[in-house]
């Protein structure tokens, strides 16, 4: 039995919508968590002896007495990253040495890391940052107009490829925003994760694209959307092996096994993978098809003709 992915497709729209909006509600009620990277700050990664396991609560309280506000404590098995408000170095070394006091840690053997950025640092970083992806979007319609300037309306590949990079950015911003429960930070990590997810997305809808500029030319005859589903049902299988086979069982180790400050990087970029992977598929493929079909005009008219009835 043939499938026929493409009957379904207002469904994925709906369903992106569902994962998208509870983040980007979040995002606007209460703001992005912004880690040190873009905020200015300091970063303690402190590591205690093997069974040792620190209490976040213990730390957050304790960040708290000094009188250090606005703090992110997080807590593995015998390790704990404190982020902060920039710190000077005789703050720091009194955290230090309460936190080796309180866990019963030699304050001259506790291994543990210190990272300070400044505010102005931290804005460079966000401007550059926007700055890359602006650049990347314009560059990925250029390229998808000039290499698919064979077949007609080239222009709409590249248009719709960006809008489904930008659906894939979205879910991550909403993921990233929906991680404060968790103590989750937007940091510079996260911001390798989103631009990871955008390449990765950019690659996998050329893929699919590109089939469906050889299909239009081996299979003139049959209609667009017909076509269509035809392509991306024989890049299916493709797509779904890379995926699960490659990407995200490495990226599911990482997420279970890996330290602290892998952990949200690790599920970020799962998720967005996935997510990069689906939009291929569910999301550029389908727009190609609703341009194509000028089936916007469609809605307009059903709502002109649901008004003359009323």
């Amino acid at each position: 039995m043939k499938l026929n992915i493409l009957s379904k497709r207002y469904w994925y729209f709906a369903f992106s919508l569902l994962l998208i909006l509870p983040g980007l509600i979040l995002l606007i009620v209460k703001g992005m968590p912004m880690g040190i990277d873009f905020t200015g700050g300091t970063l303690m990664e402190l590591k205690f002896s093997e069974g040792n396991r620190p209490e976040r609560e213990v730390l957050s309280q304790a960040a708290l007495d000094f009188g250090i506000e606005n703090t992110v404590v997080l807590s593995g098995d015998s390790n704990a990253i404190v982020r902060t408000p920039f710190l000077d170095d005789d703050q720091i070394e009194s955290f230090i040495k309460f936190a080796a006091e309180t866990y019963k840690e030699d304050p001259a053997t506790l291994r543990y890391s210190i990272s300070s950025v400044g505010p102005s640092i931290g804005k460079e970083v966000a401007s550059r940052a926007f700055l890359a992806v602006a650049a990347a979007a314009l560059g990925v319609i250029l390229y998808i107009w000039f290499a698919f300037r064979s077949i007609p309306n080239s222009f709409r590949y590249g248009v719709c490829a960006i809008i489904a990079m930008i659906h894939d950015g979205l879910i991550v911003i909403s993921l990233s925003a929906l991680g404060r429960f968790w103590g989750w930070q937007f940091t510079s990590l996260t911001l390798t994760a989103l631009l990871t997810v955008i390449g990765f997305s950019v690659q996998d809808k050329i893929v699919v694209f590109d089939r469906i500029r050889e299909n239009s030319r081996i299979l003139r005859k049959l209609e667009f959307e017909t076509l269509v589903n035809h392509s991306i049902v024989q890049t299916l299988q493709r797509s779904i092996n890379t995926q699960l086979m490659t990407s995200e069982f490495m990226l599911l180790s990482m997420a279970l096994l890996g330290g602290t400050s892998l952990r949200d990087f690790s599920v970020i970029l799962l998720v967005g993978l996935l997510m990069g992977t689906y939009s291929s598929i569910f999301i550029a493929a389908p727009l190609l098809v609703i341009w194509e079909k000028e089936e916007w005009k469609n809605w307009f008219n059903k709502g002109k003709k649901s008004t003359a009835q009323a």
